[in-house]
């Protein structure tokens, strides 16, 4: 809203009119600012409550705490309330400084009636920076309709430790890849002006995917090296080339140091080396935290001091530590002023930027226009078909137009739920509409009412519906589960094996079930030990695969499953990952051929949970054991490496030509993919580099640029690579950015394993030193023939 106050004029420039309304500002209200407060707070029974909201925000608060994934509002109520907390902030209190409302958002808006997108690792899955953009802005417009203007998405944690249940959320186990799809995420989301987009937060700020054992909230042990080379690289490339406006915790120690607390971690690498100038936020509870799980803090005051002091601005979910307990240190001469005035500086300039002092109201009326349109829905299948990653096939693939009949078989087959992630609406609410005394109750503050949230799905396709939807004229299709995700009950077996042996083709479509809660084997909360299939799920494809009936596995699960006996067992085995929706239409296009699968692998499939940690960036000699190679009792090789997927055409490729000269000049590398096969179809070409000699332990295989190619059948595509010389850019003995001269590979292909075509090229010229915020993204351009 404009007023008479320099801080009220939009003419004048962010850094002046925050100067200004810093300057006006109580410690009271500067410490309102760095908290948030939960929406279900602001209300009693089923309604809004003025006055409750007029007294908790009598000194104004920075951020509202999920109303869409703490409530069963639409999105048209969603909005209205946002507008009633709103009004009470910027006409109800002495400056009006209007709030921020976040939600959550990795596979699509976690809030009643949003568009249910594939979860993060289904997304990279695809390969496909553009059409991550893409569905990023369809998420925005949903946030924006509703009145949210910060998300806590995306995920850009390295999933090097699959027994961790959130790998799920992330882009998978690669630097180079997590960050080329947080950055395209980030760009759908804030646009070029936050005026019109969304903050998104990256997280989780740094090493949170490796903990001991893949236990969550687990110490992490990392070198300086591995820390930012991995770890830092999808902040980093988010920061550079997508201008991150946003980073929040993780709640991780790493060697020691908690990463809430950490100056060195927050400060010293977040925004003295990696240029970050957005705000930090705190996963939820993390600054407590310090006192209840690392122990370095010996009360709430203790715990608020450290943490801001280290760099982390703004304390969510609720105004705890950074409340009374802050207030008193700060009184007390144990934080100074400016420390408090930089974080509140953040919290102010990012809401100038998002243009709330003018706009704080949104059309709520008009929300729901943008909610499960037609082109959303269209959207939502097009991502999970292309996230579809078709690990093997005999032949039986794709499904021809005379079936006479298909067995749908398995406990994912019909089961709208398990096309979740555990951060989709409804599965994530579970945790507040399903309470469980073995876990201690509800786990987040509920409301009443109309604001209670509630399993309410989208519509959603499962296999079954996609399957009966797509089968030629005339096919029977029959459907048994067999067993349930879970648990050991073998009895409806029987009568899976029955349909099978009468079908044409049975399609088993085994599954996790991810969420928060205990009954759910993947996702927050949900570690494992084992990597095997849950349940008795094995079992039935085995006894399925028995009757000798060609059999395809579908494995629906967020989790990275050992799939050894599976491969052995079905004539096709496709990996999907939570697809959302439209994951059933998806898989039957993928099934029938509709869509040519050309989703690859952005994590490696291990044989055994013995061979971790296993990844295509090992560093030198990482890959085997010394000196035969294999363990005694298994490859050393994991049975599917990172970037692997198969199409149902063939690509031949041509030679590598490469252009490279020295240490300060790019590196072009250009191959000719040729689709030699009867099918149009995607494929997703991948270079790899490797350092043949360094002054550390090089990773044996980098990722250097990817390009999700579309080739008709019969034709070729010529993709160029422009390596810029600080993407080879490594950390030296003495901790310099530095690319060095020597022999440099490269290789281009299908995947880590699969590469068609190398050359050897020698790097003259100098040492060069960069800085990771500089880095340049390598450049691809692809050209007919």
């Amino acid at each position: 809203m404009t007023g008479s106050n320099p801080y009220q004029d939009p003419s004048l420039p962010v850094d002046e009119r925050v100067d200004d309304l810093l300057g006006r500002m109580t410690l009271d209200e500067k410490l309102s600012q760095l908290g948030c407060v939960w929406v279900t707070e602001l209300v009693s029974g089923d309604r809004f409550d003025p006055d409750v909201t007029a007294e908790r925000l009598r000194h104004g608060i920075g951020q509202v705490t999920r109303i869409g994934a703490s409530t069963g509002l639409r999105p048209a109520e969603s909005a209205a309330l946002m507008n009633d907390i709103q009004r009470v902030a910027v006409e109800g209190t002495r400056l009006g400084i209007p709030v921020v409302v976040h939600e959550e958002s990795t596979g699509g808006y976690c809030g009643r009636d949003a568009t249910v997108f594939p979860q993060g690792i289904g997304l990279a899955s695809t390969w496909d920076p553009a059409l991550v953009e893409e569905v990023a802005g369809v998420i925005r417009d949903q946030l924006r309709a509703v009145g949210a203007r910060l998300t806590l998405a995306p995920v850009l944690d390295v999933a090097r430790e699959p027994r961790w249940g959130r790998a799920e959320e992330t882009y998978g186990e690669d630097p180079f890849l997590a960050g080329a799809m947080g950055t395209a995420y980030v760009r759908g989301m804030q646009t070029d002006d936050l005026a019109g987009g969304v903050i998104a937060t990256g997280k989780h700020f740094l090493g949170y995917a490796v903990s001991d054992g893949g236990r969550n909230h687990g110490p992490v042990h990392l070198g300086p090296r591995e820390l930012r080379e991995v770890h830092a690289e999808p902040f980093a490339a988010a920061i550079r080339d997508a201008g991150l406006a946003a980073v929040m915790n993780s709640y991780s120690s790493v060697d020691g140091l908690p990463c809430a607390s950490s100056h060195a971690i927050l400060t010293g690498l977040l925004r003295d080396e990696l240029g970050f100038e957005g705000v930090v936020v705190a996963d939820y509870f993390s600054v407590v935290l310090l006192r209840n799980h690392h122990r370095t803090a010996t009360g709430k005051g203790e715990a608020a001091v450290a943490a801001l002091s280290a760099g982390l601005d703004v304390e969510l979910p609720s105004l705890d530590c950074y409340g009374d307990p802050l207030r008193a240190r700060v009184e007390a001469g144990a934080v100074p002023m400016e420390v408090v005035d930089t974080a509140v500086r953040r919290v102010l300039e990012g809401k100038v930027r998002l243009g709330l002092f003018e706009r704080p109201y949104v059309d709520a009326d008009a929300a729901g226009a943008v909610f499960q349109t037609p082109p959303q829905r269209a959207l939502a299948r097009r991502a999970a078909a292309a996230s579809v990653v078709l690990l093997t096939n005999d032949g039986v693939l794709p499904l021809g137009p005379d079936l006479s009949s298909v067995a749908v078989i398995g406990p994912g087959a019909d089961d709208q739920r398990l096309l979740q992630g555990d951060y989709h609406y409804p599965a994530h609410v579970e945790i507040v509409y399903e309470s469980d005394e073995d876990a201690g109750g509800v786990f987040l503050p509920e409301a009443g009412g109309a604001f209670a949230p509630g399993p309410y799905f989208t519509p959603h396709t499962t296999p079954l519906a996609g399957i009966q939807a797509a089968a030629p004229p005339g096919c029977r299709v029959e459907h048994a589960p067999g067993c349930e995700v879970s648990g050991d009950d073998r009895s409806d077996i029987p009568a899976a094996v029955a349909l099978a042996q009468e079908a044409e083709v049975a399609v088993v479509v085994v599954a996790g079930r991810s969420g928060l809660r205990p009954a759910c084997t993947v996702g927050e909360f949900r570690d494992a030990t084992s990597l095997d299939l849950t349940g008795v799920q094995a079992e039935l494809v085995s006894a399925v695969a028995a009757t000798g009936t060609p059999i395809v596995v579908v494995v629906l699960s967020g989790r990275v499953h050992t799939l050894a006996g599976v491969v052995d067992d079905a004539g096709a085995v496709l990996q999907v990952w939570p697809p959302g929706e439209e994951g059933g239409a998806a898989v039957a296009d993928v099934l029938f051929g509709a869509v040519n699968p050309a989703g690859r692998l952005p994590v490696t499939l291990p044989r055994n949970v013995g061979q971790l940690p296993v990844h295509h960036g090992q560093r030198a000699g990482g890959d085997r054991s010394q000196f035969l190679g294999d363990y005694t009792d298994s490859p050393t090789a994991p049975l599917f490496a990172f970037g692997h997927g198969l199409s149902y055409t063939t690509f031949e490729y041509g030679e590598l030509e490469v252009a490279a000269s020295s240490t300060d000049a790019p590196v072009e590398v250009s191959v000719r993919v040729a689709n030699t096969g009867d099918h149009d179809g995607d494929e997703v070409v991948q270079l790899y580099g490797r350092d043949e000699v360094a002054s550390v332990a090089r990773p044996d295989s980098l990722l250097l640029g990817f390009a999700r190619v579309p080739i008709p059948a019969g034709e070729a595509r010529t993709v160029t690579f422009t390596v810029h010389p600080s993407r080879l850019a490594f950390y030296d003995a003495a901790m310099r950015f530095v690319v060095e001269p020597g022999g440099l590979s490269l290789h281009a292909g299908a995947s880590s394993a699969d590469l068609r075509s190398s050359a050897r090229v020698v790097l003259d010229g100098d040492v060069i030193e960069h800085r990771q915020r500089e880095v340049v993204a390598t450049q691809v351009t692809i050209t007919a023939g």
